[in-house]
Formats: structure tokens, sequence, C-alpha cells
């Protein structure tokens, strides 16, 4: 404190007088408050994640339940009414939760990182979607319900209208 200007020394504490137990509850008092702070950001990252992952289970056991039935058809049912890949759907929300759940803990060049890892997953997803489509049009391809399905169901996106992802060759997922 010797350095310092006299009027800061009379204004400034020695933190020797300080106990640990005081500047322990400080921490913890500035830490909850970050953690209030950004929380309406984890809350919202965390329900998002959740709706993916609940959209990715009910994809899967409404396609297991359906390939039980018929095993030779596509799956045209349940979720699969709003898109033909509710799975890869469940899994991009679910990415999308944490990426949003995270914003407020990035910082400087950790933004780029976080976005080029969002983005790769959707891509992966994309690629994932085309490929699933490619079999499918091998295997359903003839069949004029298949046909009509695929028309009228986005592949991947509700409310977008993208109905086949098999044109973009460069989606290798």
């Amino acid at each position: 404190m010797k350095n310092r200007p006299r009027y800061v020394q009379k204004e400034t504490k020695d933190d020797s007088q300080v106990s640990m137990g005081a500047k322990f509850a400080i921490w913890i008092s500035v830490a909850l408050l970050y953690v209030c702070e950004v929380s309406p950001l984890i809350f919202i990252g965390c329900i998002i994640s959740i709706c993916g992952l609940i959209l990715e289970s009910t994809a899967d056991f409404q396609k297991n339940a359906a390939k039980k039935t018929n095993p030779h058809r596509f799956v045209d049912s349940g979720v699969f009414r709003i898109v033909r890949c509710p799975n890869y759907l469940g899994e991009i929300l679910m990415w999308t939760g944490v990426f949003v759940g995270g914003f407020a803990s990035l910082h400087g060049a950790q933004w780029i990182a976080a976005v080029i890892g969002y983005a790769g997953i959707v891509y992966i997803m994309f690629g994932s979607a085309r490929r699933l489509e490619l079999r499918q049009n091998r295997n359903y391809g003839a069949d004029p319900e298949y046909q009509a399905y695929v028309k009228k169901t986005p592949i991947i996106l509700p409310f977008v209208p993208l109905y086949s992802a098999a044109k973009y060759k460069w989606l290798v997922g």
C-alpha cells in the first residue's frame, strides 16, 4: 500500500483484515449473481435440448413400433407426419439448446469454435438425412404412396419447403 497515493490509502482497506469466511461469502455471492444473470439462457437452452431429446426418442420409438407392424413399408405416421427425419431434427434441437445455453460463457475466439462446431453438427444431420433419403428412394421409390409422402412432407425442418436433399451432393454426412 506504500506506492498508492495517500487519499487512496485512506479509502482502501487492507484485505488482510477480511476473514477467509467473508472472502468466501463474497466469492459465492458474486458467482450466484453471475448464474442469475445467465440463467435465462441456460434455462432456455435446457428446454430446447430436452424438447430435442424427447422428439428424437419419440421418433425412434414410433419408427420401431411401425417397423414391427410392417417392416417393408416406410414410416409416415406419428412425428413422421411433420418431417421425414424427425430424429435428426431432434438431434439438431438438442445441440441448438446446448449452443444457446452456452452463449453466456463464450468469449473471444470461443465463439468461432462454437459456431463452427454447431454448424458442423447441423451439416452432419442434413448429410445423414440425405443419405437416408437416397436409401429410401431405392427401397420405396416406386411406391406411389411414398412419392406422395415425399412431395408433401419436408425432409428435416418443419414449415420449410425443403422436400429433398438428394440433389445436394455437397452434403456428405
